[in-house]
């Protein structure tokens, strides 16, 4: 169980401008500028559930988990996990979560991957037996091979996440911090990462917080989702309570034939207009497809329709200009 309330956070930040000047200056008197980086944060996770962390950049989303994994301690409020605060627990405590830093690495650089392997195992000081066993199911879900045998710098970006997924779960932890374990990889590595998470979760119950700015992530393995902006929770709950937020439509594209343009009425707003070809958003709240669809044929002969649904990063999008963050 994941219990923070009312964490606060904030950092002292030396600014300055460009040039000499400012920078000689700078060396007699620095001006600095309080950076509120959490605010009242406050939410709940029980075990076994998985939440997509969003929010823009700068929001606040490593902070928290810094927080949660006892790397940062708070300024005021309390974070409880499994009865363990963590930056006065911290030893007992990340034996039982993992970690992956999507711009960060756990792995020796200039090492082969099995060797950083085994040096995690003596730092979490797993049993020989237990290592073993883990090492050859993680390699052979996520398709290691070879790659345990290369150092970490002869890595693709793709093959040192799946790599730095499974340095974080050799000692079995309960708790999963991902942020942004996806950025940069290939569609098929990120499928297999996304389909590794799920199993986890679904055949361990391991409990996993994920940040990302990619909305198939959240799409594909969040139950539940918090939304955090300028360092505060602004939203709580599922892709039906996002839906409902951002409000809902369709979007319309209509191939038709002729030179003359139609003009989209009240409840459309055009997207994309080409010679022969509109794509409007329609607000379903103000007006149905079929009278989006009957408003246009009268004015042009349509060829074609495709429709689809606003997309997820459309949504939030939405959310981020209606919170102003």
């Amino acid at each position: 169980m994941i219990e923070l309330n009312g964490i606060c956070k904030q950092f002292r930040v030396a600014r300055r401008g460009a040039g000499l000047s400012r920078a000689v200056r700078a060396f007699v008197r620095r001006d600095h500028q309080v950076i509120h980086a959490l605010t009242d944060v406050t939410f709940a996770i029980p075990d076994g559930q998985m939440v997509g962390y969003i929010g823009p950049n700068g929001a606040g989303k490593s902070t928290t988990i810094k927080v949660m994994c006892g790397v940062l301690t708070p300024d005021s409020g309390t974070c409880v996990i499994d009865g363990r605060v963590p930056w006065l627990e911290r030893v007992a405590h990340v034996q039982h979560i993992g970690a992956v830093f999507g711009q960060r690495s756990q792995l020796w650089w200039d090492v082969p991957v099995g060797d950083s392997m085994e040096l995690i195992r003596d730092i979490y000081r797993v049993d020989k037996a237990d290592f073993r066993a883990r090492l050859s199911e993680l390699t052979e879900l996520l398709q290691l091979g070879d790659l345990l045998a290369t150092p970490a710098r002869s890595l693709s970006l793709g093959q040192r996440m799946r790599c730095e997924l499974a340095a974080s779960l050799l000692h079995a932890p309960r708790i999963l911090f991902l942020d942004e374990p996806t950025i940069g990889l290939d569609a098929v590595s990120k499928l297999a990462v996304r389909g590794f998470i799920k199993r986890l979760n679904q055949e361990r119950g391991t409990t996993v917080l994920l940040t990302t700015h990619d909305m198939q992530d959240i799409e594909a393995l969040a139950q539940r989702i918090l939304l955090i902006g300028k360092g505060r929770i602004l939203l709580d709950g599922g892709m039906a309570d996002l839906k409902a937020h951002a409000g809902t439509g369709k979007t319309l594209t209509f191939t038709y034939a002729g030179d003359s343009a139609p003009l989209p009425g009240h409840g459309m707003t055009v997207r994309e207009q080409t010679a022969g070809r509109l794509t409007v958003a329609v607000d379903t709240d103000t007006l149905n497809v079929s009278q989006a669809i009957t408003q246009i044929s009268a004015q042009v002969e349509v060829t074609d329709i495709e429709m689809a649904s606003v997309s997820a990063e459309e949504m939030v999008a939405s959310l981020y200009q209606a919170y102003q963050i």
